[in-house]
């Protein structure tokens, strides 16, 4: 992994500190994201990413007790790294498996490329974003939003939105070729893994469910507005947790809502990590990256942006 200097440009990723949503809790760092598009951690590695408007980035993590990814070796950095020093725009993003990166996006404008239209369609990586292949729609389809689960057969279901076309495109063969699903205008989709063909998405209209892999999608009666959601797996079953457009956090038990925390500001990005009664909240805003493993009380800063 290569260490790209920071250059200051206009701000944007996420949260706050050890005790308060608002209290910075790191040093401040100039801002090269740009903007934060997606946000992952990977069980085996231990390394959590931020794809952004400028390639992948390494989030130190350091600061987060053994709790974090079970305890996974986390590298030992205390500043955001650009990997490789690749700057593609990764738009879509989403650890599919331990171990397995996939993206989509626009290439890098300093590469060379041979795509006829700018979009990078589905790629992956398998060395923890240093390099890409690519597997699918290269040159034709830009991926916003990405999300993938196991199936039984041993290979992923991978879910895309693919903003070209304001659609979400399905594959059953880890990316290798794709079906449409349903014509939705959403800014974040999630899927349970629990339960291949249940998806989520956050609407104008409020957050919806599908039950038939994207085809179809049906209100979740009672859901706060949300803008950005993730699943949880419990012994039980899965729950969901969702950020609201003013950074509140709700998480949902059965059919009841509660907002348990809140970052104060509008959120770019989320996931969760881990599973269980406390997962771990990974949430970006243009303060910078923080976590929480208590559903959004108390946050613990990652990486603080300066103006």
């Amino acid at each position: 992994m290569l260490f790209v200097s920071l250059v200051a440009l206009t701000g944007c990723s996420a949260s706050a500190s050890n005790s308060a949503a608002g209290s910075l809790g790191t040093a401040p760092v100039p801002n090269a994201f740009e903007h934060v598009h997606g946000l992952g951690a990977d069980p085996l590695t231990g390394e959590t990413y931020a794809a952004t408007h400028h390639g992948v980035w390494l989030v130190p993590t350091g600061a987060l007790p053994d709790s974090y990814l079970a305890g996974a070796p986390r590298p030992d950095t205390a500043q955001p790294i650009q990997i490789a020093g690749l700057a593609q725009d990764t738009m879509g993003f989403t650890v599919a498996a331990p171990g397995q990166l996939l993206a989509s996006g626009h290439p890098d404008p300093a590469a060379p490329s041979d795509l006829a239209l700018p979009n990078l369609g589905l790629i992956s990586s398998m060395d923890g974003a240093s390099s890409w292949t690519t597997v699918s729609l290269a040159g034709k389809t830009d991926f916003h939003d990405l999300d993938a689960v196991p199936l039984d057969d041993g290979t992923l279901r991978v879910y895309g939105y693919d903003a070209g076309a304001g659609a979400i495109a399905v594959s059953d063969d880890s990316g290798l070729t794709w079906s449409p699903g349903a014509v939705l205008a959403l800014r974040d989709l999630a899927a349970d893994s629990s339960q291949a063909d249940r998806l989520y998405a956050t609407t104008v209209d409020g957050l919806m469910m599908s039950t038939d892999a994207g085809r179809t999608f049906a209100t979740v009666v009672g859901a706060p507005a949300l803008l950005l959601v993730d699943a949880v797996e419990t012994d039980a079953d899965s729950q969901l947790v969702g950020i609201d457009p003013s950074g509140a956090v709700w998480r949902q038990t059965a059919d009841t809502w509660t907002q348990t925390g809140t970052t104060g500001r509008a959120p770019e990005a989320f996931t969760v990590v881990g599973g269980g009664p406390s997962p771990w909240l990974l949430i970006a805003d243009a303060t910078g990256i923080a976590a929480s493993d208590d559903d959004g009380a108390t946050w613990t800063s990652l990486i603080s942006l300066a103006d």
